[in-house]
């Protein structure tokens, strides 16, 4: 026996409620209990509700709540009734709400009862309760009414309204925009359908129940046929095909006027007692207030609109080379625009074009006035645009803050001068990233003014924060300079500019936020920005419907806005993973803990964590020395090359001196002079290569290199105590057992402060250059990958040189003199 028999037999039928479509399912069973045909049928929600008395249906509405917030069964007892409001039977009904992200699907049985509900029979009109059916009625609708917040939700809630006693088989909104009639919805009623579509917008003067209706202000109701026809000869043939039995026109008035009309159509004849007229009269009533307050809301949504558009402009103009991608989601006030802003701004003697014809030099731009409302996003408006002349003008990235900076401080004032109310005044600020971008070098100045530092996503998908210096936020002090820092975007990576609502959002600090929008930049795949944009903002704020004004803004605590960059093309050297560039010049001492800093982010995920150490130890010594030695910038370069756990790192410091480092034998109390021996000791190659003007000192360590002498894996580096380093060092220092290594590798008995050019320190001692050796001290091979040059050495073995002296200092080495 099938289980639908059994069901039958029993009086049970299933039934499917889908919250999301509104579309109720039933088998043949439950559409019989409903009073339909037995056969499997589906019902819109409104005309499912028809067959259930209004009383019950609110009552199941909230034991169906309650089910879905605490996952249980809902059961209720739901009295059936027919289209003229008789009760036909009742039913107990047991569901099961089965709940995804953002609704719901109910799934249940009915099953007739035979316990009578109060009456007198089971086929008695329920005229005595119809008065207390009607205001259960009105309530609900009222809420929904009050609860939806623009025209398309108050038409969609118009819909599904289902009236005590009877149905509308379909119904339609007019509106007035001044002496015209217009269509604003409809349901169940397409005019386009019988061709009265084409008589809109329709003068309100025309002979049509509704154009009478919106002239005269007077309800028009039509029970039969008979009186269409008569009344409204020239539409009835357009209106006589839908097989319509009755209509109702009602006014739609808000604070005594007019502003539309609304059509009920019935299926079947309805008298129109005064009963059902007064409920039509109110759910129009409510409507009508509905419409006029979601027609305000629209206005203001817009407006803000508007505002943004205008405020946030097109990408434009196209950059050669370059693709660049924007987002910006407003914070969950519902004001569609705040404090954030982006701009791409040509500056003087580009030619980029439109076409993306052209190579002139572009400004990204991002930022953040201090703020959420009305009085941020104009500041942010008079802001952007000062900015754009600013830059129009020529000026340098850090001129162009610096004025940024004074303009909005007075902006401040003059605001704060104009404020009416008696609180004190608020001064406000702003943080913002001025990047000038040259498409031909991909050279990028950056100028920063307390916002996030620039992200670089490199070829092999590593995620760098590239830290530029910066001064105070913009409006703090009106004299304010703003120092510029130089960044090479290399072919193939891609540039993030963000706000701190991207970082921030969801209670992160600037720590975790920054590891979640690291992890979505180191996921993505291929060269899409657009991509890669919408997955910034999904992984901040959530799915799409969270990123506008609804029911789930309030989440957003910020506004967000991103600016993304890419440079086409492959990498200039083959073989380059991953690779950083940048200058440290001699009054930027505190650029070497930046550079130390970008080397750590570089390896972050190299295999042995001393070698890291060792390497930002080297760094530091390098790039201090040509600061202290020469008088002239310094250029660091680091690459990674090679497959993850057998890659080869290799960091150059070139600086503008044409003198030799020389080794040099320090003494117990010298506080310099170790730097070489540091080199020897802790890189798998190192040299020095003359220029044509300068030189470059290098150093190159490898992930896979065998067992240590204490059986570690990888190279013995600088780890936990003090060890040399440069201005602002934040680099661990030597290890006890490499701290150990280093005193033993230093002879007490050499002269002190006897000085060796490193070209005459061969093994010949007869002033031939050292040439590359392994590890274990056999000359003449070089290590794979390594690159000769006039001065280059491997790490020698154990017992090489010699010297004394407690460690190395600070101020010691690679540079010239050093």
């Amino acid at each position: 026996m099938r289980t639908e028999d059994v069901l039958a037999a029993i009086a049970t039928g299933l039934w499917r409620w889908d919250n999301t479509a509104g579309i109720v399912t039933l088998d043949a069973e439950a559409a019989r209990l409903l009073g339909l045909p037995a056969e499997p049928t589906s019902l819109s929600e409104a005309a499912a509700r028809s067959r259930f008395h209004p009383v019950d249906w609110n009552e199941i509405n909230g034991t169906v709540n309650l089910a879905v917030a605490e996952d249980t069964l809902a059961e209720a007892r739901l009295r059936i009734v027919d289209e003229s409001g008789r009760v036909l039977r009742t039913v107990r009904s047991r569901s099961k709400p089965l709940i995804s992200a953002h609704s719901f699907v109910l799934v249940g049985t009915l099953q007739e009862v035979a316990e009578p509900q109060p009456g007198d029979a089971v086929h008695t009109p329920i005229t005595g309760d119809w008065r207390r059916s009607r205001e259960a009625f009105l309530l609900d609708a009222g809420r929904a009414l009050a609860e939806a917040r623009s025209t398309e939700e108050v038409l969609r809630v118009a819909a599904s309204l289902s009236m005590p006693g009877f149905e509308p088989d379909g119904l339609a909104v007019f509106g007035i925009t001044g002496d015209w009639l217009t269509v604003i919805g409809h349901h169940g009623h397409n005019p386009a359908e019988n061709g009265l579509m084409a008589e809109f917008p329709m003068s309100t003067e025309e002979q049509y129940p509704a154009a009478e209706v919106a002239r005269t202000g007077r309800a028009i109701y039509l029970p039969t046929p008979a009186m269409y026809e008569e009344r409204y000869p020239r539409y009835w043939p357009a209106v006589a095909p839908l097989k319509r039995q009755s209509w109702a026109f009602v006014p739609l008035v808000d604070s005594g006027v007019t502003i539309g009309a609304w059509m009920a159509a019935f299926a079947y004849p309805v008298s129109f007692s005064p009963d059902e007229r007064s409920v039509l009269t109110t759910v129009a009533r409510m409507l009508a207030q509905a419409l006029a307050r979601a027609g305000i809301a629209d206005n203001e949504r817009e407006l803000s609109l508007g505002l943004q558009r205008s405020m946030l402009p097109m990408l434009g103009p196209r950059v050669p080379g370059m693709t660049v991608a924007a987002r910006y989601v407003p914070t969950g006030g519902g004001l569609q625009v705040g404090g954030d802003w982006y701009d791409v701004i040509p500056l003087p003697g580009s030619t980029a074009q439109e076409d993306g014809k052209g190579g002139g030099r572009v400004a990204l731009v991002i930022g953040d006035v201090q703020g959420h409302d009305v009085r941020a996003a104009g500041m942010m408006g008079q802001l952007r645009i000062a900015l754009r002349a600013y830059a129009a003008e020529g000026h340098p990235p850090d001129a162009v803050l610096s004025r940024a900076s004074r303009f909005l401080y007075g902006l401040t004032d003059t605001y704060d001068q104009n404020n009416d109310s008696d609180e004190p005044p608020t001064p406000r600020f702003a943080t913002c990233l001025y990047i000038e971008v040259d498409p031909a070098t991909g050279t990028l100045d950056v100028a920063r003014a307390g916002h996030p530092d620039p992200t670089v996503r490199t070829t092999d998908g590593t995620v760098l924060m590239r830290p530029a210096e910066g001064g105070l936020p913009l409006g703090i002090h009106p004299d304010t300079d703003y120092p510029t820092t130089r960044l090479v975007l290399q072919p193939g990576e891609t540039l993030m500019m963000c706000t701190d609502g991207l970082i921030e959002t969801g209670g992160h600090d600037l720590d975790t936020g920054w590891e979640r929008i690291r992890a979505t930049l180191e996921q993505h795949t291929g060269d899409n920005l657009e991509i890669l944009a919408d997955a910034l903002v999904q992984a901040a704020h959530g799915p799409p419907e969270h990123h506008h004004t609804g029911p789930f803004s309030d989440r957003r605590e910020d506004d967000i806005a991103v600016l993304l960059m890419s440079r086409a093309g492959e990498p200039v050297r083959a073989g380059i993973t991953r690779h950083i560039s940048l200058a440290i010049a001699q009054a930027q001492p505190e650029r070497v803990s930046a550079a130390r800093r970008q080397l750590r982010e570089l390896l972050h995920d190299w295999a042995d964590s001393e070698q890291v150490d060792s390497a930002a130890l080297m760094v530091s010594e390098m790039a201090t020395n040509v600061l202290i030695h020469t008088d002239g910038d310094a250029t660091l370069t680091a690459d990674i090359t090679g497959e993850s756990g057998s890659r080869r790192l290799r960091v150059e410091v070139s600086d503008d001196s044409d003198e030799l480092p020389h080794k040099r034998r320090p003494g117990e109390m010298a506080s310099s002079g170790r730097g070489l021996l540091l080199m020897e000791m802790l890189a798998d190659m190192w040299g020095v290569d003359p220029r044509g003007s300068g030189k470059s000192i290098w150093f190159e360590l490898y992930e896979s290199r065998g067992e240590s002498k204490d059986g570690s894996a990888g190279a013995t580096g600088a780890d936990g105590a003090g060890g040399p380093g440069g201005p602002g060092d934040d680099t661990e220092g030597l290890s006890s057992d490499l701290l150990s290594d280093f005193l033993a590798e230093l002879a007490p008995d050499e002269p002190l402060g006897r000085d060796e050019p490193l070209g005459t320190d061969g093994p010949q001692g007869d002033g031939s250059p050292v040439k590359g050796s392994p590890s274990n001290g056999s000359p003449g091979d070089s290590p794979p990958g390594s690159e000769s040059g006039p001065a280059h050495a491997s790490r020698p073995a154990s017992g090489a040189e010699s010297g004394a002296g407690p460690g190395p200092a600070p101020g010691s080495g690679a540079g010239s003199g050093g």
